[in-house]
């Protein structure tokens, strides 16, 4: 099997941009994705994202890992983050394709009170006599990310919510022999809880070392396998992605911003923002408004 630095690393297939959206997930057909590329996703790996492709009707072959199987009942597959995994779609296959980033997920495990084991490992998932069921769930956050109805959000998450749940009683977790490659993906796995959990707190890198058991040294190299860029680099993009979301969400002042993220002073923070986006948080809110 092909090293993780050969394989492509995306947000969303065949994109090098960042998170695209400031919903903390993206939601699209197998045949609005698919069809860009002949029905064919070549092998890729996303670094901070889960996916979970829903097969209604149709064929698919899905690799996972190096191994291929073909699927022409409904199912979901789970790919986890830092999975490697491609797809090959029969034309007019019908389903869609729900991607889910982290810290959407860490929110959705701080409900459950334990990690959400179903989304840890790839499985395929038959819908068998809940085929109604799921295809009504994934209709309906189809509906709701589309339009801009009153409670979008609260809506999207108790609908995303009743999918994971009912994902979550579907299976049961199951012992997986560990290779070098999975052992590193289960450190970044790990990492990215940590990030989740301490982001606004500015912790020194050496700290989230030690927290998942490696050197500085070690961990900044597994991260530009990885995610790309240096172990700092990861942190610094979670506080982006959250700064730019309460710039567009809520009413905060640049002052209350940098507070709740933990920086010194706005002028700092916005130092920071002006750094990794070309400008500062007052010209990006009023960009986007």
């Amino acid at each position: 099997m092909s090293t993780a630095s050969t394989i492509p690393v995306f947000k969303l297939y065949g994109e090098e941009r960042g998170w695209p959206t400031p919903d903390l997930l993206h939601f699209a057909s197998i045949l609005q994705r698919s069809r860009l590329y002949k029905w064919h996703i070549r092998v890729h790996q996303h670094a901070e994202m889960v996916q979970l492709l829903y097969l209604h009707k149709g064929r698919a072959e899905i690799e996972v890992e190096g191994a291929t199987r073909v699927m022409t009942e409904a199912c979901i597959q789970v790919v986890p983050a830092l999975c490697i995994h491609g797809f090959r779609f029969s034309p007019g296959t019908q389903g869609f394709v729900l991607s889910l980033s982290l810290p959407l997920l860490s929110r959705f495990e701080s409900q459950f009170g334990r990690t959400l084991d179903v989304l840890s490992q790839p499985q395929c998932v038959a819908v068998k006599r809940s085929r109604g069921h799921i295809h009504s769930l994934f209709t309906a956050l189809r509906e709701e990310y589309c339009e801009e109805h009153d409670a979008r959000e609260m809506m999207l998450h108790s609908l995303l919510g009743a999918l994971l749940g009912w994902l979550n009683r579907q299976c049961q977790p199951t012992s997986v022999t560990e290779d070098k490659a999975e052992r590193k993906r289960s450190v970044m796995r790990h990492f990215s809880r940590l990030i989740e959990s301490h982001y606004r707190e500015h912790l020194p890198l050496a700290e989230y070392a030690k927290l998942v058991g490696l050197s500085t040294t070690h961990l900044n190299y597994l991260c530009r396998e990885f995610h790309g860029c240096s172990a700092l680099g990861v942190l610094h993009r979670r506080l982006m992605l959250e700064a730019r979301r309460n710039l567009q969400y809520t009413s905060m002042t640049i002052t209350q911003l940098s507070d709740y993220l933990g920086f010194t002073d706005a002028a700092y923070f916005s130092r920071f923002f002006r750094r990794y986006s070309g400008i500062s948080p007052k010209a990006f809110r009023k960009e986007i408004k």
